[in-house]
């Protein structure tokens, strides 16, 4: 039965896509990472964070999973930035 949900196929790939962008952040921003879990966490935070500053800009990026792993990256890695200049302080 459909219940209008995500499917167990498009949960993995979001996970997947989710692993993908938190670890790629950590490089980018040249860091040890916070765990898997902690990761991921970033990740999600950080699409949301990345669709909103792309919103607010005016930036257009592909629709589908390619448009969510741009500003989830993005976002990861602002994210990132923000949490290591609050540690410093």
């Amino acid at each position: 039965m459909d219940s209008g949900g995500l499917y167990w196929e498009q949960i993995a790939i979001l996970l997947g896509i989710a692993i993908a962008v938190g670890w790629l952040a950590g490089v980018i921003t040249r860091g040890g990472g916070f765990g898997v879990l902690g990761d991921i966490a970033i990740a999600i935070c950080g699409a949301f964070a990345g669709a909103f500053l792309f919103n607010l800009v005016g930036i257009e990026v592909p629709a589908g999973y390619l448009g969510l792993f741009i500003k989830a990256t993005a976002g990861a890695v602002v994210l990132l930035l923000l949490i290591r200049l609050i540690k410093r302080i």
